[in-house]
C-alpha cells in the first residue's frame, strides 16, 4: 500500500477486534475510512467482493454468539450462496474487522499481518 492510498475498515464500532484494528491504523498514521455494518449497512455487492477476495469460509464467523443462534437447518449444506444470504440477513455473522486495502481484503485483526501487508 502506498502512503497516499487509504483503506476501508468494515465492522461494528463496539467490537473489540475492530477497536484494536482502528487503534493500530491510527497509531501507524494510516488513513482509513470506517464503515459500520450496523449504521451504514452492507450491500450484496460489497459482501460478494469480500467473498471473492477472502472466501466465505474465512468470512463467516462460526465462533460468534450470532452463529449459535442460527437454526441448524440453515447451517447444513452451506455454500457461498447460502453463507452470503445468512451474512446479509445477520451482519454480526461476518468475522470482524474486514479491511479493504486496494484490491486486498484482510479478515480479522492481527498486528503482525497488518504490519507486513500495509
Amino acid at each position: 500500500m502506498t502512503e497516499n492510498s487509504s483503506c476501508i475498515l468494515y465492522g461494528i464500532k463496539n467490537c473489540d477486534s475492530v477497536k484494536k484494528a482502528r487503534q493500530w491504523l491510527e497509531k501507524n498514521n494510516l488513513e482509513y475510512q470506517f464503515h459500520d455494518f450496523r449504521v451504514d449497512g452492507l450491500t450484496p455487492e460489497q459482501l460478494q467482493m469480500f467473498i471473492e477476495q477472502a472466501g466465505w469460509e474465512s468470512l463467516l464467523n462460526k465462533r460468534s454468539t450470532s452463529w449459535r443462534q442460527v437454526d441448524e437447518a440453515q447451517k447444513r449444506d452451506l455454500n457461498a450462496e447460502k453463507a452470503a444470504a445468512l451474512m446479509l440477513a445477520n451482519l454480526t455473522l461476518i468475522k470482524r474487522p474486514v479491511l479493504v486495502a486496494g484490491e486486498q481484503v484482510f479478515i480479522g485483526f492481527n498486528a503482525e499481518t497488518y504490519q507486513t501487508l500495509l
